[in-house]
């Protein structure tokens, strides 16, 4: 059993684009994805967006780690639903015959790495240990064939048996729909102190309450609950909300677009749960039982509706902490562009919050995608030992930052529209950047097509 080190941190893993990054639309319940579908994008811009991003974050003196790209186009996938020959005759007979399903297996996704896993700290589980469960997005078919591949990532960057626990999805079915971090939050008075989870659910497949009727609720309770009791998470360390159904059909598709919360602050909307009061005290009890305060800042429908909050993403943002105890909100550059929001931002000077400072990001080739910086980062926290134990080339500093800067402009389209899918070139493009990758990281043979 690992050893507890109150001295820790929070890192956070971001998703590098993949080289087929493309507006087709999959994702229903998600509004930006859907308004953009069938637009061109541009994969060299989105990564070289996201690649700055979190450069910038690590030279403020955020620990900043990276999550490689999954293997895209899925042959994999296609082969799984009859098509056959080579790769190139596999792709071209999807393209002819499916064209849904080749953009299936050529999504880009798995950038968005808040749905990659939900992780619990050493300080939180019962054997001391960071869990990470891979979600299993089984909601859409896109993402649902992600989570093998993400686990063969995580355990090739947290590798130490002893320290990390890399459990395997939940079984993908409706009832156990499972989103990871997007809907997941950690509350405690520092980072290695033993915290309060948050698990954030939709419906419950077996249980009565109120559910969404236009959007599909992708996080059920059942899930919630297995993931927790898979990280040995005490009852007294666990609290379990339901999201308003009301916003899930207003597009908040994950809890991540109505609140983001960090340490002992919850920055939400007024209508992001059900029962919003109760699951204020709730937290507050079993905050105050591990000797902390809960402080909710609530945003009211007044200042920011629900319909702003969708399309400004004002919270799929990040919350975070300076060494200095103060606290940082990341957004995009769309909450500037609102003017609703972009007041709210610019009263919270003048307001006694826990917020401190306004960082904004130009993430724009994401955000038309349906994510903003949050979906692209998956937090992590880590004492000094776990640290010093994940694989160390992927942590962001300027040596690799200049390399995977350099990498993606040698491999990266900066034109991709979803009739490029079929080009079986692109297979070939993919392969060749992600071998590159590996080697650049120093992650050994993590793609399928390297085995």
């Amino acid at each position: 059993m690992a050893e507890i080190d109150m001295q820790a941190s929070e890192a956070n893993f971001d998703g590098l684009v993949g080289p087929t990054h493309n507006y087709a639309g999959l994702s229903f319940g998600n509004v930006a994805s859907r308004n953009n579908e069938k637009s061109v994008a541009n994969p060299k811009a989105a990564a070289k967006q996201g690649v700055r991003k979190m450069k910038r974050l690590a030279d403020l003196g955020f620990r900043q780690g990276m999550l490689p790209p999954l293997e895209r186009p899925s042959v994999k996938l296609l082969r799984a639903v009859g098509f056959s020959g080579d790769d190139a005759s596999v792709i071209a007979r999807a393209a002819r015959e499916a064209p849904e399903l080749l953009a299936a297996a050529s999504s880009a996704s798995a950038m968005w790495t808040a749905n990659a896993a939900t992780v619990s700290p050493s300080a939180d589980t019962a054997d001391a240990r960071v869990h990470f469960t891979p979600a299993n997005l089984a909601a859409k078919l896109h993402r649902a064939i992600e989570h093998g591949e993400t686990r063969r990532t995580l355990s090739a960057i947290f590798a130490d048996e002893a320290r990390f626990a890399i459990h395997h999805a939940l079984p993908g079915t409706p009832a156990l729909g499972d989103e990871g971090a997007a809907n997941h939050t950690r509350f405690a008075a520092e980072y290695g102190a033993k915290g309060v989870e948050v698990f954030v659910y939709g419906r419950s497949e077996y249980g009565q309450g109120p559910q969404p009727q236009r959007y599909p609720a992708r996080q059920t309770l059942e899930a919630s609950r297995a993931v927790a009791r898979l990280h040995g998470l005490a009852d007294d360390a666990t609290v379990f909300a339901q999201q308003t159904p009301e916003v899930i059909d207003a597009g908040v598709f994950h809890n991540d677009v109505i609140a983001v919360g960090n340490l002992t602050t919850l920055f939400c909307h007024e209508r992001a749960f059900v029962d919003q009061h109760k699951v204020y005290d709730e937290l507050a009890a079993k905050l105050r039982a591990h000797g902390a305060e809960c402080t909710p800042l609530e945003v009211p429908e007044s200042e920011v509706s629900v319909a702003d909050a969708v399309s400004s993403y004002l919270f799929n943002s990040q919350l975070l902490s300076r060494a200095d105890g103060t606290q940082v909100l990341v957004v995009p550059q769309e909450c500037r562009e609102n003017a609703r929001v972009a007041a709210y931002l610019d009263a919270l000077g003048t307001r006694a919050t826990p917020i401190d400072e306004v960082l904004v990001f130009d993430l724009r080739e994401s955000m038309k995608n349906g994510g903003g910086p949050a979906c692209l980062r998956l937090r992590v926290v880590l004492n000094e030992a776990e640290c010093a134990a994940v694989n160390g080339g992927v942590w962001m500093n300027d040596a690799l930052f200049a390399r995977l800067d350099a990498w993606i402009e040698r491999h990266y389209r900066d034109r991709l529209a979803p009739a490029d899918l079929a080009d079986p070139q692109l297979l070939n493009e993919s392969r060749a950047a992600l071998d590159e990758l590996t080697t650049l990281l120093g992650l050994g043979a993590v793609y399928d097509f390297q085995r």
